[in-house]
């Protein structure tokens, strides 16, 4: 199994992923809790999400998150897809996933995930990774806390650093 790196409001830690990915066209296995595709998803999606498991949908990049707009209380996670670092799309979706959607399960970065990002995923509402570059989740931590302040809002809700000083 890969790793999978979860944050949560005690930090980060490296936990035990029960999900397998069920690529379309083949079966999918009895009892274990899925990721499938949105095509999967729209297609199967009463059956699937009513066969006692948890069920989760990868977005890919040209995919419209939208889409699961009604299945998303159902849904234990979203998978976001980076295909390439340099693809950013991924954030867009679970920018969407948090703020305009409000889906509060899980949003999971998988594809080309490298601890660099880790800063700006926690900050659009990513909250577990499958890192490409076998880093632990002591360095996602550092790599996620890394700049002390902010200066906008977004979907981790902390506080921007203007609203910081006004308390004072």
């Amino acid at each position: 199994m890969s790793t999978l790196i979860k944050f949560t409001a005690d930090g980060a830690a490296e936990v035990e992923n029960s999900f397998v990915y069920v690529v379309d066209g083949e079966p999918v296995p009895q009892g274990a809790d899925v990721i499938v595709s949105l095509s999967r998803i729209k297609a199967e999606g009463e059956a699937l999400l009513s066969s006692g498991v948890r069920v989760g949908v990868q977005i890919e990049p040209a995919e419209a998150v939208e889409e699961l707009a009604e299945l998303l209380p159902r849904l234990a996670l979203v998978a976001v897809a980076f295909p390439k670092f340099r693809d950013g799309r991924a954030y867009t979706s679970a920018t969407l996933l948090r703020q305009r959607l409000g889906f509060t399960g899980e949003v999971r970065a998988v594809g080309d995930v490298l601890r660099e990002q880790a800063y700006v995923m926690t900050r659009c509402g990513i909250d577990a990774f499958v890192p490409a570059d076998g880093s632990t989740a002591a360095e996602w931590a550092r790599a996620a806390g890394h700049f002390r302040h902010v200066y906008q809002t977004a979907a981790d809700g902390r506080v921007p650093a203007y609203a910081e000083a006004g308390r004072r």
